[in-house]
């Protein structure tokens, strides 16, 4: 009969896994590579996430800055590029040795008792402790610790690239949305003015009437034109507001929150931005866009995947040492009473491991990271012609928004001249109300049109520039529209 309660405690250290605090505990130097905060990519350099009041009005750098910082898609792409400096430094490890100890502490009871032979039987207790430390350094293996650091970094890099495209994408959709809140601000304001015009000329339409120099349906028109101008600037209105909430939403505020941009004006005119021909800038960005340098890391980290599947398969030498001691208590023979005693254990040597047969999934894993290699290798071709085919469009929508700003200043100074004269020739009793309306009606077009054409003309600019992968801090200032060159 025996009888036996243990209590036993495992503890395991290994001295890649030592972490007192992820941040601040760095032994293997992976962390210098992760930016502070999610808007800190290699392209936009660190920018502290602290802000204070709303500016009003509200700059466009301001509002990029808090965009990066409170956007859920730019802090998603940050801890990923976290997690995979984590995980090069487990690739960094595995070409250190791992120690590990154990401790065992067991109350062993134990009785036997021999029929017929009383003398023989036996009934022991003891407290049996056990410690001991294993060292296992794995000092050649084929290259898979190798190709598993090549993968690790080759999907930092890509996590880091990834992180630019990011970064690109957020601030090309809140420049957008602050332009179109520009543009929807100022349309208010030009449909307010026509509100106001088409009312002058109502009154003007009335006082005509009522001397009898006019016909009634002249004031009739008027105030048709002056209700839908009223129409018109309600709906201005409604747009203006969804564009200042979507801008307040892209910041990380209440839809709500009261913003304030600076009114559309132009200096001076637009010009061309970049001197490369359109076929210069697809054979550039097909390089250096960041999602396709995001592209090229993942297919070379799957070529290296193959290599580490392959490597894995091949036999692995490792230098192996343990040392261990008790105090199991010791016995002579059967019925002899046992004595304390105290063991020790010691060894060193080499390990030789071969998987001589793994039930063939080492050669379906092959295979399976050879075709993986392959889907990356047809994504990243996808990739190079997805940005070429960005950089086309938004090349053209530059061009043709350079060309639409430079005619609609010439159609609005037109259109001011042909309201100007019809409204003196109005009053003067020479002209007609149609033609008041009509050249009222084309001003109104021409003012809108220029609003529109100006802002265009930034938001293509910024957006050409975040096809190109060059969006940056510094093409604020040359992006707003109160400060085109």
């Amino acid at each position: 009969m025996k009888g036996r309660w243990v209590i036993k405690l495992g503890i395991v250290a290994s001295i890649q896994t030592i972490t007192s605090h992820a941040s601040a505990f760095d032994p293997l130097l992976v962390q210098h590579t992760v930016p502070t905060n999610s808007n800190g990519g290699t392209i936009f350099g660190e920018q502290p996430c602290e802000f204070g009041a709303l500016g009003r009005p509200l700059a466009l750098r301001e509002a990029v800055e808090r965009s990066l910082c409170h956007n859920p898609k730019t802090r998603e792409a940050w801890t990923s590029v976290k997690a995979q400096a984590a995980a090069v430094g487990v690739a960094r490890a595995a070409f250190l040795p791992t120690v590990s100890g154990n401790w065992q502490g067991v109350r062993d009871d134990s009785a036997t008792d021999v029929n017929g032979h009383p003398q023989l039987s036996s009934n022991t207790a003891a407290t049996v402790r056990s410690e001991s430390v294993t060292l296992n350094w794995v000092l050649f293996d084929f290259g898979g610790r190798s190709a598993a650091l090549h993968n690790a970094s080759a999907l930092l890099a890509a996590a880091r690239a990834t992180q630019d495209a990011t970064l690109q994408d957020a601030f090309a959709m809140v420049a957008k949305d602050y332009y179109t809140a520009q543009a929807m601000q100022a349309a208010q304001e030009a449909a307010t003015t026509v509100e106001g015009m088409t009312r002058d000329s109502l009154i003007a339409a009335q006082a005509k009437v009522d001397r009898g120099v006019a016909p009634v349906t002249d004031m009739l028109l008027a105030q048709t034109q002056h209700e839908e101008a009223v129409f018109s600037l309600t709906k201005a209105e409604g747009d203006a507001q969804t564009a200042f909430g979507t801008l307040a939403s892209d910041m990380g505020l209440d839809p709500d929150e009261a913003l304030m941009v600076p009114a559309v004006t132009a200096s001076s005119m637009p010009d061309q931005t970049y001197s490369e021909s359109v076929a210069q800038l697809i054979e550039d960005v097909k390089r250096t866009h960041p999602s396709v340098l995001a592209a090229q890391a993942q297919f070379e980290a799957a070529q290296a995947k193959v290599a580490q599947t392959r490597a894995e398969g091949l036999p692995n030498i490792s230098l192996v040492a343990k040392y261990s001691r008790n105090n199991q208590p010791a016995s002579l023979g059967l019925g002899i009473p046992t004595f304390p005693a105290n063991g020790r254990d010691a060894y060193v040597g080499v390990q030789v491991s071969i998987p001589f047969f793994e039930g063939f999934s080492r050669h379906y894993q092959s295979q399976q990271a050879v075709a993986d290699a392959e889907r990356q290798r047809e994504a990243l071709d996808g990739t190079r012609q997805q940005v070429a085919l960005d950089v086309w469009i938004d090349y053209q929508a530059l061009r043709t928004a350079t060309l639409n700003a430079t005619h609609s200043e010439t159609l609005l100074a037109i259109a001011g001249r042909a309201f100007d004269a019809a409204e003196h020739r109005y009053q003067s009793g020479v002209g007609n109300i149609l033609e008041l309306l009509n050249t009222q009606t084309a001003l109104a077009t021409a003012q809108q049109r220029r609003v529109q054409a100006l802002t265009d003309w930034s938001s293509a600019k910024l957006q050409l520039a975040s096809k190109l992968g060059r969006l940056n801090m510094s093409d604020l200032a040359k992006g707003a529209p109160s400060e085109l060159k």
